[in-house]
């Protein structure tokens, strides 16, 4: 190999070099470059937000561990800013809050809304912000069904199952809906219901029957959860910083931290969107029964 060769090849390389690594720190300023950002030594108050539906647990989770584990953190402040969601990850965090609650203080500050799921995730907190016309509480449970039996008909495609027991598709929009049917779902909507209240009155320091009274559904404005001890104070997300500040014993205005970044998983991304593919709107509404709190 000539010397001209030798350098057109090393120059080659090295360009190379130098657009992967400027492409993969691009790519860490967009998504993120894991769970370990740079360390602060000035104490403050974490910032974690719950946005939209819940649908799932595990981000908010790792954002309360990750900051339980900062000594510089000495509270954090949960934005709550959701209709509510799925019965089990809103249940997860919850239990979540508690234990945070249990070591550090936890404030949520609510949003325009912060109902049903919204609120359950909030009870356990050290202390709940709304804003005066935040909608909050409706405290309940529901399960929505639909059937699609006569459609089926229509156009000429019929349904067969079978199944191990009569309640093994209870639920099915292939099929009628039954007495039987309807009172094994209640039973169950009912009993879910109950934890909701439970949680609720424990969450709250209050008794069971004063939250069955308000626990049927009903919306209630900020100012009107606030008469119902469903909420400590009204105030912005500013005074919920700031009281964070204080019950935590610090002086002046605290730091603001926020969260790292999760850190991108491609190849959890490309099965994500498989799965998506797959599972079309008829493939969940055959298999996907959730109990809500919305």
């Amino acid at each position: 190999m000539s010397k001209k060769t030798a350098l057109i090849t090393a120059a080659v390389i090295l360009s190379v070099f130098i657009l992967f690594v400027a492409s993969m720190k691009i790519a860490g300023t967009i998504f993120g470059n894991g769970d370990t950002p740079v360390l602060k030594s000035k104490v403050g108050v974490g910032l974690v937000e719950v946005k939209g539906m819940i649908l799932d647990s595990k981000e908010t989770i790792r954002q309360l561990r990750y900051f339980l584990k900062q000594d510089n953190v000495k509270a954090v402040v949960l934005r709550v800013d959701s209709p509510g969601g799925i019965v089990a990850p809103s249940q997860e965090i919850y239990a979540e809050v508690k234990k945070f609650a249990a070591k550090k203080k936890i404030i949520v500050s609510m949003g325009s809304l912060a109902a049903s799921g919204g609120y359950y995730i909030s009870a356990p907190a050290t202390m709940i912000y709304a804003n005066p016309g935040t909608i909050t509480a409706s405290i309940g449970v529901i399960l929505k069904l639909s059937n699609i039996e006569s459609l089926m008909d229509k156009i000429g495609i019929k349904s067969h199952t079978l199944k191990t027991g009569k309640y093994k598709d209870s639920g099915s929009p292939l099929r009628q809906f039954s007495a039987e049917d309807r009172a094994m779902l209640q039973s169950v909507i009912t009993n879910t219901h109950e934890q909701f209240v439970k949680a609720v009155a424990e969450g709250r320091n209050l008794s069971i029957e004063d939250v069955r009274k308000i626990a049927d559904g009903r919306i209630l404005s900020g100012e009107q959860a606030k008469g119902y001890k469903l909420v400590d104070r009204l105030g912005t997300l500013q005074d919920a910083i700031e009281e964070a500040g204080r019950l935590a014993g610090i002086s002046g205005e605290p730091e603001l931290q926020l969260p790292p970044k999760k850190k991108v998983d491609y190849m959890d991304l490309l099965i994500e969107g498989a799965e998506g593919t797959f599972n079309g709107p008829l493939g969940k509404a055959n298999g996907g029964m959730r109990m809500m709190y919305e």
